[in-house]
């Protein structure tokens, strides 16, 4: 089936906007999806597994990407942003701008290729730990499975090289930005979020203390694909943790910092101790926390965690972090509020659960969208024909993700054609 009439922007290509892309397609509407990294999947991919069934996100992402792959209704841009959004319900015009890839895609490029090379980058699906060379392909399931220059990084001798190196069109380093203008006719916007900086944390020890990492951190430390090929190690020393601290709300219900809740930490942290526990069936961890969150069905999840002698819940703040600069161990002021004992606890590794913030906050979207205070898109925007989802429009999880997609989907369906 083939309907015609102007077809859906989707912009940000994570869980949310993959679902809100395909679901609209399979019911025989044209999509328009826009990513602005070179790969689609967003923070989703970069996690070890969901919660509560703890299976790999590689599992949901292959089925979404062969639903994409086999619907010719989508057409993908990554490397790419929308510069402006004009117009109504049924009628708007996207102004698009494409970043060069620097790599065609034919024929394609072996891994070979770029071990040849001197020229690094940091490693930014990895968040910073660890290199990559100036020739990069994002991660291992990568879809579009193409690799990506980092121009700015290559140096011309390694550039010369690749011209050498790669067949015949593989590559062209005088790519340059593309402007594209679309007429569609609703927009559904799954931009996303980012974690809280937690550079701003320094009385938690995150970058002064080496052994002070992040939620977001720990899942790439954990995967199979990551950093240490999937053992949880320490930074300063690379040996295994023995005693580690996970430290809720960091950041977070804090008018200093992040006043709301991100709904997710809870839960995350508990799966990080989980997977800890599977690594070692010795290690201990204790996790600080102002309240735990973990909503209905989750709760199962969290009473395991009690029942498990090698896990403590400490319920009290933590004020200070502080490294041992002998042996990069960390020691704690925190207050146990229930007792309301100072205490000064000494651990191997501490875990900050940094919140959610949307994409939005500081990046808002061209075109007339209603914010609220924290930059999460909200339902009474002025302009009809236009939906969020996910992150977007606040702190969710993937099941949750997936059906506001869906919702945002049959919702610019829907304004299309006059329905309310």
């Amino acid at each position: 089936m083939s309907i015609n009439a102007r077809p859906i922007l989707v912009i940000g290509g994570g869980i949310a906007g993959m679902t809100a892309a395909v679901e609209a397609a399979e019911v025989g509407h044209r999509v328009i999806l826009v990513e602005k990294e070179a790969y689609l999947g967003g923070r989703v991919m970069r996690t070890h597994r969901y919660f509560p069934k703890m299976c790999p996100p590689a599992c949901g992402f292959e089925i979404n990407t062969r639903r994409l792959r086999q619907n010719s209704r989508i057409t993908v841009h990554t490397l790419a942003t929308v510069e402006e959004i004009t117009g109504h319900a049924g009628n708007f015009k996207a102004r698009i701008r494409v970043r060069p890839r620097y790599v065609t895609g034919t024929p394609s490029l072996d891994g070979a290729i770029a071990d040849q090379l001197e020229s690094e980058r940091d490693n930014e699906f990895n968040l910073g730990l660890g290199r990559t060379k100036a020739l990069y392909l994002p991660h291992e399931m990568a879809w579009p499975p193409l690799h990506v220059i980092d121009r700015e990084a290559l140096s011309d001798a390694d550039a010369a090289k690749l011209q050498e190196a790669c067949p015949a069109g593989a590559i062209d380093l005088d790519m340059a930005d593309e402007e594209l203008e679309v007429k569609v006719g609703a927009v559904v916007v799954a931009t996303g979020w980012r974690p809280y900086d937690a550079a701003r944390l320094d009385h938690l020890g995150y970058g002064r203390c080496a052994n002070v990492v992040t939620n977001v951190m720990l899942e790439r430390l954990a995967a199979r694909d990551g950093p240490t090929g999937g053992k949880i190690l320490r930074p300063s020393d690379g040996d295994p943790p023995r005693n580690v601290a996970f430290v809720q709300c960091a950041g977070s219900r804090d008018e200093n910092h992040l006043p709301y809740c991100s709904a997710v930490c809870c839960m995350g942290s508990l799966k990080h101790v989980r997977y800890l526990r599977e690594q070692d069936p010795e290690i201990r961890a204790t996790v600080f926390y102002i309240d735990i969150r973990t909503t209905g069905r989750l709760e199962k999840f969290y009473q395991d965690m009690l029942d498990d002698e090698h896990v403590t819940f400490l319920k009290g703040k933590v004020a200070q972090v502080d490294e041992d600069a002998a042996t990069g161990n960390l020691q704690l002021d925190v207050e146990d509020t229930l007792s309301r004992e100072t205490l000064h606890p000494e651990f191997d590794l501490v875990v900050l659960a940094t919140g959610i913030v949307p994409n939005t906050a500081d990046q808002p979207l061209p075109g007339d969208l209603a914010y609220d205070e924290y930059g999460f898109v909200t339902g009474d925007g002025a302009t009809a024909g236009v939906f969020a989802a996910g992150c977007a429009t606040g702190p969710c999880d993937v099941s949750s993700a997936t059906k506001e997609a869906t919702g945002a989907a049959l919702g610019a369906i829907q304004s299309m054609y006059g329905g309310d």
